[in-house]
């Protein structure tokens, strides 16, 4: 498991004390508020979703989509531990794949639990969670999602 260097501590904690304007969530489709939730943009003649803005549907080729919200819980269908990232990410960490219990698939971190084997498994009943990534010089704070076990 990385240690952070002191630096880094350093850094995190001056992030912590910047005073916190607003929020603002790290990607398009994540909706913050009391109950934070996915959006995913609908096609009205098939019903494919999908995260990111589209001309047309990928799996129909409808030109019309509409807000849908995503469930917040899901089962891992995919997931790996990894231990090798890039400078400053810390390691290891587990990316999955969720299948939220509406059937739609997300790229994700599984958050709030210990990165091994032993804690993670597929079929593993999860819950969207968010949390702050940093704040800016200005008091942005950004916000990221992410699944933690229910």
């Amino acid at each position: 498991m990385a240690t952070a260097t002191s630096a880094e501590k350093s850094a995190s904690t001056t992030r912590r004390r910047r005073r916190v304007r607003r929020r603002v969530p790290l990607v398009e489709y994540l909706r913050l508020g009391a109950r934070p939730y996915l959006r995913a943009h609908q096609c009205t003649s098939c019903g494919a979703r999908f995260f990111d803005r589209r001309n047309a549907c990928a799996n129909c080729g409808g030109r019309e989509f509409r807000n849908a919200r995503v469930r917040n819980r899901g089962r891992v269908k995919a997931f790996t531990i990894v231990h090798r990232a890039a400078p400053g990410i810390l390691v290891p960490y587990v990316s999955a794949i969720v299948e939220t219990d509406d059937g739609m698939s997300v790229r994700s971190n599984i958050v709030n639990c210990e990165p091994s084997p032993e804690r993670i498994r597929l079929g593993m009943k999860v819950r969207l969670t968010t949390y702050p990534i940093g704040v800016d010089d200005e008091g942005t704070e950004a916000i990221a999602f992410g699944y933690e076990p229910v």
